[in-house]
């Protein structure tokens, strides 16, 4: 029998960001509210204990900024959230996927 992943409150709302396309560190902090030193840290913790998967992103020498590394759930990471929001299930109303960017001069 699979045991339970016990998460603390930001790990699940941090599971929560990347289950909700928000794929990469600082875009996790944007849409937490959390401070870096909390948010890179519980990210190496839950890519540690396997519920997330990271790669680094390829870019061309003309980009002018460092290269980010983008967070993915793994298949644990996805039964853990489900087992989570149930716990939590406000947790659903935060970190939810991002709009697409509106035109400009259309009415929201």
């Amino acid at each position: 029998m699979r045991e339970t992943v016990k998460l603390s409150h930001t790990s699940a709302l941090i599971l929560q960001s990347i289950g909700a396309s928000h794929p990469y560190g600082f875009d996790v902090m944007e849409v937490t509210g959390l401070p870096s030193g909390t948010v890179y840290p519980a990210l190496r913790r839950l890519e540690r204990d396997q519920l997330i998967i990271s790669r680094w992103e390829e870019l061309s020498a003309s980009r002018q900024r460092p290269a980010r590394r983008y967070y993915k759930l793994t298949s644990a990471g996805t039964v853990a959230l489900r087992e989570v929001q149930q716990r939590y299930p406000l947790l659903r109303h935060l970190a939810v996927p991002p709009r697409p960017p509106r035109r400009k001069g259309v009415p929201a």
